[in-house]
């Protein structure tokens, strides 16, 4: 699988594996295991969760068990509470060895003192990145703020072929900063998953090694050069090997990207 660098000195698998609502059960199954262990066996080790998510990051901790070396841990902080927020890191670093490798203030939520606190953490060698994330549009303005300040080394954005808004200023923003960029809602948060395309749609993009319209899909966005790694969540080991499968060029040129949107809005 392709790799590219998130932060200086931190190269990623382009395709990693997200939790949100996938790994929020009250214990871990051997679908949950077996989800964790074909990311990790695929190569896809870049894994993302967050408190937002429930039960996520213990059961994903749990799933890495002692494989944890093997992951490149995301996660984030969300609460407009100080004191909380100090709890919610902690907890992060109990369910992941005691280091996250990126740690991200989930939605911009009292982002100048969360970012306090992380770089405080960085600075004591239990976080690797700092970054930030949003996903609404009416919050880009903040971002690109955020992304000003020099503070943040990555963020978290929302990129498909229904939610291109992204295009006009973050990424390349991100771009011309060296801020690396991971790419959340890859399938629209399920709503592209129902529109599978037929066969012969999906033939033109047989030369790019694409078999699937999820994979179409992840490629879609990875095909970006400012994006960085994306993460699917599924429930399905063989869906994880799949999405695994995207990771490798050749990228889609103009041309198999507008007729992945057209696909997408058919």
């Amino acid at each position: 699988m392709e790799h590219r660098t998130l932060a200086p000195g931190l190269d990623v698998p382009v395709v990693g594996m997200g939790t949100s609502k996938t790994f929020d059960v009250p214990e871990v199954d051997a679908a949950g295991q077996a989800v964790t262990d074909a990311a990790l066996s695929t190569g896809a080790t870049f894994v993302d969760s967050s408190p937002m998510y429930g039960e996520a990051e213990r059961i994903l901790g749990a799933t890495l068990g002692d494989r944890r070396s093997e992951a490149i841990v995301a996660t984030k902080v969300w609460t407009p509470d100080d004191e909380t927020a100090e709890r919610q890191i902690d907890a992060s670093l109990g369910y992941f060895g005691g280091r996250v490798d990126v740690f991200q203030v989930h939605n911009l939520v009292e982002w100048r003192t969360r970012l306090d606190q992380l770089e405080r953490r960085r600075d004591a060698g239990e976080v690797g990145v700092v970054a930030a994330t949003h996903w609404k549009v009416d919050a880009f303005d903040e971002m690109e703020a955020v992304m000003r300040t020099g503070r943040v080394a990555a963020v978290q954005l929302p990129y498909n072929p229904l939610e291109r808004d992204v295009e006009q200023r973050l990424l390349p923003l991100a771009a011309d900063l060296g801020i690396g960029v991971i790419l959340m809602r890859p399938f629209a948060a399920g709503g592209l998953v129902g529109r599978s395309p037929g066969p012969a749609d999906l033939a033109p993009l047989a030369d790019f090694g694409v078999t699937s319209w999820s994979q179409a899909l992840l490629k879609y966005g990875l095909s970006h050069p400012a994006v960085t790694v994306t993460i699917p969540a599924t429930t399905s080991p063989e869906r994880m090997t799949s999405n695994a499968a995207a990771g490798d060029g050749p990228w889609f040129g103009p041309e198999e990207k507008a007729l992945v949107e057209r696909l997408a809005t058919a």
